[in-house]
């Protein structure tokens, strides 16, 4: 049992606080409930033991999207049940684990009962829900279609926790092996090579040169190994440093569309975002200049985002969008013609959605493929650098035992 402090603001205004002791801050929170709005609970920092705090530290965190498609998920579901607003989002505030997120979405609840449009509350916490999220709400407030578009809107999440996931599942292995191969290059250099070189001192002069390298990489490691540490810091400084400039994003999302392996995977990426996020806003009633402002916000590449800003731009001058986008490569010609038809047509959101599924399934694919190429060449790389080292180890020993026999 634990000490937490509250305050706790009663319905005539007055505001009260106090101690209480509970199990965990969610049991306090629960005791407190039906004395009023609970404004604030910590824990009583003098009797909270060591795992306590260990277990409140999640408070700090903020809402990540998964958190915001479980809050949407079962918003949509309790609307669609004919529970008002006011009801929902207190009765999904109970099942909110996130303490952070908690505090925010009875926030949310308390602007909504002052009168506030669910739209004007959400946009209060522009780091928790996006500019998508907030505009498709606000259509829906105007045309009566609220739960289910909150269902749209966890689609649209969901679909990008998906792809993120795949995106991030695909770059793992690599990585993992990466770590690997230079965790066997520096045990083998710094602790078994050293060892093993042993029986040919005095002899420096008859080794072969791959193996003279590698004992000179073997002593500069272990004597000079915190020159390497201060160098790799100092790259990862230069690296995020030079991609927090504009020119420096530039030049590294460029690199990211050129790729030999990958480009093919982030270009299928950022189109699938675009046209998801588009499609989505067009069939929600978000207006076009507003729906083409967002799309270039989400699109996730500096690249991607300017030739979105171009397009706002001519639409604004009162031209179509299928015209600027055919000036630009990054956009394939043939979705650009569907753009085009659907605007002709009158069904834009329609060829949208289709588009983007197909490119949904498209980087499915890629990734697939990605993940496919890249195992074995990350196999080679590692086959080189350990068959390298186990040369530089065997020729002098072959030239040693020549010459004895000689």
């Amino acid at each position: 049992m634990a000490k937490y402090r509250y305050q706790i603001r009663a319905q005539s205004g007055a505001v009260t606080a106090g101690e209480v002791v509970a199990g965990t801050i969610h049991d306090a929170a629960a005791m407190l409930r039906n004395q009023g709005y609970l404004m604030d609970i910590a824990p009583v920092e003098a009797t909270v033991s060591l795992l306590n705090r260990i277990r409140t530290l999640s408070i700090d965190f903020g809402p990540s999207i998964k958190d915001v498609l479980s809050f949407t998920s079962q918003l949509s579901v309790m609307i669609k049940a004919g529970i008002s607003i006011r009801g929902a989002v207190e009765g999904v505030a109970d099942q909110i684990d996130n303490p952070k997120f908690k505090k925010i979405v009875l926030q949310i609840r308390q602007d909504v009962d002052s009168g506030k449009p669910f739209s004007d509350a959400l946009a209060r916490y522009p780091k928790v829900f996006s500019p998508l999220y907030i505009n498709m709400v606000r259509a829906s407030e105007m045309s009566g279609s609220f739960g289910h578009m909150l269902e749209r809107i966890g689609g649209y999440l969901r679909q990008q926790v998906e792809t993120r996931s795949m995106v991030r599942g695909a770059m793992v292995y690599p990585i993992i092996i990466g770590t690997m191969a230079v965790v066997v290059t520096v045990f083998l250099l710094t602790f078994v090579l050293p060892r093993f070189m042993v029986l040919f001192a005095g002899k420096e002069s008859l080794l072969p040169k791959p193996t003279v390298v590698l004992l000179a990489m073997s002593s500069f490691m272990r004597g000079y190994w915190y020159l390497l540490l201060v160098g790799l810091g100092a790259a990862l400084t230069g690296f995020f440093f030079a991609i927090s400039r504009p020119r420096g994003r530039k030049a590294f999302d460029m690199l990211k569309l050129r790729l030999p392996v990958l480009s093919t995977m982030f270009r299928a990426l950022y189109i699938t975002r675009g046209l998801q996020t588009m499609g989505e806003m067009v069939t929600a009633g978000v207006p076009m200049l507003d729906t083409l402002q967002i799309t270039g916000e989400v699109s996730g590449n500096v690249h991607f985002k300017a030739m979105w800003q171009d397009v706002y731009n001519s639409v604004k001058a009162g031209k179509k969008i299928a015209a600027p986008l055919a000036h630009y490569t990054l956009m394939p010609k043939n979705v650009v013609q569907m753009i085009s038809a659907g605007e002709e047509s009158g069904k834009l959101s329609e060829v949208l959605t289709d588009v983007s599924d197909f490119y949904s399934n498209e980087l499915r694919n890629t990734i697939k493929a990605v993940t496919a190429m890249i195992e074995p060449c990350m196999i080679v790389v590692m086959g080189f650098i350990v068959g390298f080292i186990a040369m530089s180890v065997i020729l002098p020993i072959f030239k040693l035992s020549a010459l004895v026999k000689g």
